[in-house]
């Protein structure tokens, strides 16, 4: 279901209040059928590592990241389904050690055959297979610690070979490091097309657990396709700035500016067609940082964050004693520690994660360019995402806003949809192709 309001005069928050009334009972209805004889439909809670529709594995959180992080880069090109399932028949279901050693072994295999074509001059064949070693060797990180003794060359593994196959597009998909507060915050930038004719952009922003590399496979050969140039960055508490005592800090703005301003530096993007999508944590990130800088044109959701710690408060994190946590998976416990380690804090401390995200908080009237909030059908079930995201929807101060809820009967049910990255892309690019076009016209809801 889509709600949408682009009339010059502002609706009552009664009418707000109503469509998302509706948009919810759509929503939860929708993700009620996701459940399985083998996995139960996920409790009206807040976690984000619920997979509401059963891929390969019994334990929750390791069937997340196969189905949404694994699979769902499939159209990306960052995984084969043949790879991924061959992959997953030797894992030992929700054991960390099986998982890492597995994709350890399948990354190297990718590599190889790269290196096997680039030699003969096969650069669409080298690209591709450095792209999804790069990325298994990102999948083997899901279940390594810091201090992990492969871990710091596993991740500068991955990120060496997707920058190698970004100098096999064309046009280049550049390597770029931002200056920013005494330190540089790596990512990407790649051009819709060759020549410097500014260009619609699109600024990738991911969350607690992401590289900037996840964000490449997440939509950017969707921004392509569109004409959009796509860029996207590690900001402090992402990829390996944490270990440089750089971790997700409260002024998240602040990290944002710069790269706004990088963006605006280029002559090949339109300072007037910038839009900027936050996904997971990076749903409060970034319309945080919209409601400081009015030069972003448009920004995504998916979902609004509002309030981070009120969220956090209600995931199992918050009451996670060292008791608790020893009857998770040994997955389960290495995923949630490296979130506590990325938010600077003792990676046993996972109860802490509440107070440090509780300063993550923005206010929505604040916000004043136009806005699109996307929720997957099955993040919908939780009272605390309905409450936030009304928050959000309420407060907008843009008339052009809406609020997409994504049909978990066409598999769009999971975190931040990543297990249907198309029909996520589709939601998006139309609405800021119809954004950016000036368009004024209420999109049927659907």
């Amino acid at each position: 279901m889509t709600l949408s309001n682009t009339s010059p005069l502002r609706p009552s928050v009664s009418i707000l209040s109503t469509l998302f009334a509706i948009a919810v009972a759509a929503g939860v209805a929708n993700a009620a059928t996701a459940g399985s004889p083998d996995r139960p439909a996920a409790a009206a809670t807040l976690d984000p590592h619920a997979a509401h529709i059963r891929f390969r594995f019994r334990d929750p959180t390791m069937d997340f990241v196969f189905g949404s992080l694994v699979l769902g880069a499939a159209v990306n090109h960052g995984s084969e389904i043949g790879e991924a399932f061959a992959t997953a028949q030797t894992i030992v279901d929700g054991d960390a050690a099986s998982w890492r050693a597995a994709w350890l072994r399948t990354a190297p295999l990718l590599e190889a055959r790269g290196e096997r074509a680039l030699t003969g001059n096969h650069r669409v064949s080298a690209r591709d297979q450095f792209m999804r070693a790069g990325y298994a060797y990102r999948i083997a990180l899901a279940a390594m610690l810091p201090d992990d003794p492969l871990f710091l060359d596993t991740a500068r593994r991955s990120r060496t070979l997707m920058k190698r196959a970004g100098e096999l597009l064309e046009p280049k998909l550049e390597y770029i490091e931002i200056s920013f507060d005494g330190t540089l915050l790596p990512g990407y930038f790649r051009k819709a097309a060759p020549g410097d004719e500014p260009a619609r952009t699109l600024i990738m922003i991911g969350g607690a657990e992401t590289f900037a590399e996840d964000q490449y496979f997440y939509i950017a050969p969707q921004a392509f396709e569109r004409g959009y140039n796509f860029l996207t960055v590690d900001l402090p508490g992402q990829g390996l700035l944490p270990r440089e005592g750089r971790a997700f800090r409260s002024d998240i703005e602040m990290p944002l500016k710069a790269v706004v301003d990088y963006a605006l530096s280029r002559r090949d993007v339109d300072r007037d067609r910038l839009a900027v999508y936050g996904i997971s944590s990076g749903g409060g990130f970034v319309p945080q940082a919209a409601a400081h800088d009015r030069r972003i044109s448009a920004i995504v959701m998916n979902n609004c964050v509002v309030e981070a710690g009120a969220g956090v408060a209600k995931m199992a994190v918050a009451t996670a004693t060292p008791d608790i946590v020893a009857g998770w998976s040994s997955f389960a416990q290495v995923a949630n520690r490296l979130i506590a380690w990325r938010f600077g804090l003792d990676m046993n401390d996972l109860p802490g994660l509440v107070a440090a995200n509780r300063n993550f908080r923005f206010d929505p009237a604040a916000v004043t360019s136009p806005a699109l909030i996307l929720v997957a059908g099955g993040e919908m079930k939780s009272e605390e995402i309905q409450r936030q995201n009304r928050l959000c929807l309420d407060g907008l101060a843009n008339p052009r806003k809406s609020l997409v809820v994504t049909p978990a009967a066409e598999g769009a049910a999971n975190h931040v949809v990543m297990e249907n990255r198309s029909l996520m892309a589709q939601e998006v690019f139309d609405w800021l192709d119809e954004t950016f076009a000036g368009g004024t016209t209420d999109l049927p809801a659907k």
